[in-house]
């Protein structure tokens, strides 16, 4: 998010600065989309304000979700797509409530929560080195050692993607120092970033860093015994009523009908194989098994809402303990903004002594966008493509969604929370 709609949403939970001094695109006339699901006419600011925002932008599929003190209040589906898997005819949908998007960064909070969780159950130390828990040797860098769970949760281990390559788009280049083939898996990626040099010395400040959310999928591996993917599911999904969040595949012909396809205008050199083949970036250009444990995961809007009733307060999946830790300040203290990150989410304290947190997810054919601010509102925005031209102009969601929050004037008591189940 841009730093000015962070400091206006995110401290009211109303903004004042129109969308367009946000970098959004001048606004057309906005025409009715596709559109499924319920949104109450009590709510009608918030679903007005997403059809106006996707048509500006020909965004083909999108979805919204608005919830408030643990029920879901609204929920949509935007648009429709089309596909055809192997051995099928082409297959054509609306976006339903239902539908599923990859959420790439979203996916970060899901796994602090598995950490948390691991941690509440006795099994884990926040203050355990990564090299002790995953074997990785310090020798390239003895500053390596510093590097514990706390920190590779809150970004600041070592590695800041503005000095070093992100090394979970870096295949051609790990492929290349390693002399292996591709695809590249996790274990490579590790081998060739541990013979490396940190960028900074750990603790000391704050770089979003993909490879350290990487690295914590590989604790909770290791120190469970499971699957990442399937630890989730079991200690954290389930427990919440969420069945259909599961990890998402790189290719077009790997994905059924209930997930949508995802828009770009790039193209990139496929990371699957050698042969050198071009391909659109959201097929075949990353490779999606590699990004699971910091933005791997493929949900509905209504999932994710729900999922955000988890950090609402203590139950059956974090305790108390557990969420304190979560929003708890880094060693380092707020940025100079007044916000903080947690473990996979953004946080800062808002104008009712409670928190506002929050998180976007952003890769090629992706935006997603989640947040909970104060008087228990939540929502959360999924796009099938991303802004690709410089600006940042899928940012303005945020004051857009918060205008919309504070243009309510009574907020509907139906619960749709069981028809999304």
């Amino acid at each position: 998010m841009t730093t000015l709609s962070r400091r206006r949403l995110l401290q009211t939970g109303a903004a004042a600065v129109p969308a367009i001094a946000l970098g959004a695109r001048p606004a057309r006339a906005a025409s009715s989309l596709p559109a499924t699901g319920v949104a109450p006419s009590s709510l009608a600011a918030f679903d007005q304000a997403m059809q106006k925002y996707v048509t500006e932008r020909e965004i083909s599929c999108a979805q919204l979700a608005v919830a408030k003190n643990g029920k879901i209040l609204l929920a949509r589906g935007y648009g429709s797509y089309s596909k055809i898997l192997p051995g099928k005819p082409r297959f054509i949908s609306m976006v339903q409530p239902t539908s599923l998007f990859r959420i790439a960064s979203l996916s970060k909070n899901i796994t602090g929560a598995a950490i948390a969780r691991l941690a509440q159950d006795g099994k884990l130390s926040l203050t355990a080195p990564v090299t002790t828990l995953l074997g990785l040797s310090a020798d390239a860098d003895p500053r390596l050692a510093e590097v514990t769970v706390t920190r590779l949760l809150q970004h600041l281990g070592g590695w800041d993607r503005a000095v070093s390559p992100d090394q979970l788009w870096a295949d051609h280049t790990i492929a290349a120092s390693l002399g292996i083939s591709l695809p590249i898996d996790h274990a490579d990626i590790i081998k060739w970033a541990t013979a490396r040099k940190l960028d900074y010395d750990p603790g000391t400040k704050y770089a979003y860093s993909n490879y350290g959310y990487m690295l914590l999928g590989r604790i909770i591996e290791k120190v469970s015994g499971m699957s990442y993917e399937a630890y989730v599911k079991q200690k954290l999904l389930a427990p919440a009523g969420i069945t259909r969040m599961k990890l998402g595949r790189s290719l077009l012909a790997e994905t059924g009908t209930s997930e949508v396809t995802y828009s770009s205008k790039f193209t990139n050199k496929t990371v699957l194989d050698d042969s050198g083949n071009v391909v659109p970036y959201p097929y075949g250009g990353f490779n999606m098994p590699n990004q699971d444990a910091n933005g791997g995961w493929l949900a509905s809007a209504v999932d994710l809402v729900k999922w955000g009733f988890v950090f609402d307060k203590a139950g059956t999946v974090l305790n108390s303990t557990s969420l304190s830790r979560i929003f708890a300040k880094p060693e380092i203290g707020m940025n100079s903004g007044g916000s903080w990150y947690g473990f996979g989410w953004s946080v800062r304290n808002n104008n009712v002594g409670t928190l506002n947190t929050w998180h976007t997810g952003s890769m090629p054919g992706t935006f997603s966008f989640l947040a909970r601010i104060q008087n228990g509102v939540s929502y959360c925005a999924i796009f099938n493509r991303r802004e690709e031209t410089g600006s940042p102009d899928f940012d303005s969601i945020d004051p857009i969604l918060g205008q919309a929050a504070s243009a309510v004037r009574t907020w509907p008591t139906t619960d749709l929370t069981s028809r999304y189940f």
